[in-house]
């Protein structure tokens, strides 16, 4: 539903340089910087997740590029446009799906998106509400009143709503908080479709295996400031942590001091719990360490390290350990 051909296309949908943003101090209480000097590049057509704590900066970000919220400082462009000298061109080329569910129960899902085309100049003849309605899976529900439908529904026709004007860039605020996981899957199925067919999106979500399991590159945000920007594999290799449980045949009482030297757990007689780096040790070694202590495997079970480690790591006081 993007208009620009890849030839016309910017290299980067959103960038940023030394984005910052003081808020005015209130009720006689100090000023606070949500931003601080926040360099960003999302490359066109990814699958873009911005993450980070309560508090971290991440909706002042999204408020920036939507224009909601004037910065104090530094550089954004959307689509390659200056938010600020091309502010028509950049809020055409964005669409923001909000946390909340601002929907107005007396339109229809039809009515609704019109009106939104007709807010952003779409000439009634080029209005393809309908076909948005195809894309987010509501065409049955096009006549009906808003306020009879689900919660996913209504999702979806934020959606939909965020889309009219035919936006390179979508912006998911939140999309799947409060709704169950069907209407979850069915939600993030729409949305990887527009995604593969050109369209950039930039999540925010306080659900870390959704942002595992969809972007291809992640930034954290902290205290106003980026503190992490990779692609998601390089970003999950940091923790450099692997557990592999393995399950023996029988009971044993005590560890071979073979295994000893692997980290190794000894849990309820027959399971042995490895943790240990991939980047230094592989799991071969120790299979073989097993297997030299003259012990039997029935099954085995490894766990890579998590989004939500990495997560905590990066974002916790300095000086306060992880349980």
């Amino acid at each position: 539903m993007c208009a620009d051909s890849p030839e016309s296309a910017p290299e980067f949908a959103i960038e940023t340089r030394d984005l910052s943003k003081t808020y005015a101090a209130s009720n006689r209480g100090e000023p606070v910087e949500a931003l601080k000097s926040v360099s960003l590049s999302i490359p066109r057509g990814s699958f873009f997740a911005l993450l980070g704590p309560n508090g971290a900066g991440k909706s002042t970000f999204i408020n920036i590029l939507a224009g909601l919220v004037t910065k104090t400082s530094g550089e954004t462009r959307v689509w390659d446009y200056d938010i600020e000298t091309q502010m028509r061109r950049a809020r055409r080329a964005i669409g923001v799906v909000p946390q909340e569910l601002n929907i107005d129960p007396y339109f229809t899902p039809l009515e609704m998106l019109d009106l939104q085309a007709g807010l952003y100049g779409v000439p009634k003849a080029e209005r393809r509400s309908a076909e948005v309605l195809n894309a987010v899976g509501l065409s049955d529900k096009a006549d009906v009143y808003t306020r009879s439908l689900s919660g996913g529904m209504r999702r979806r026709l934020l959606v939909g709503k965020a889309m009219v004007h035919s936006p390179q860039v979508l912006v998911l605020d939140e999309p799947s908080a409060g709704v169950d996981v069907d209407l979850r899957r069915q939600l993030w199925e729409r949305v990887q479709e527009m995604n593969q067919q050109g369209t950039t999106v930039l999540l925010t979500t306080h659900y870390l295996e959704e942002a595992e399991a969809l972007c291809d590159t992640i930034a954290i945000i902290n205290h106003g400031r980026l503190i992490a920007c990779e692609p998601t594999g390089e970003l999950l290799a940091r923790l450099d942590a692997k557990e592999m449980t393995v399950t023996l045949d029988r009971d044993i009482d005590t560890l071979p001091a073979g295994l000893k030297s692997f980290n190794a757990e000894l849990r309820g007689g027959r399971q042995v719990i490895f943790r240990f780096p991939p980047s230094r040790t592989n799991a071969g070694e120790i299979l073989a360490a097993v297997n030299a202590a003259d012990l039997t495997i029935v099954d085995l079970a490894t766990r890579e390290a998590e989004l939500e480690e990495i997560f905590l790591k990066l974002t916790r006081k300095p000086g306060k350990e992880s349980a």
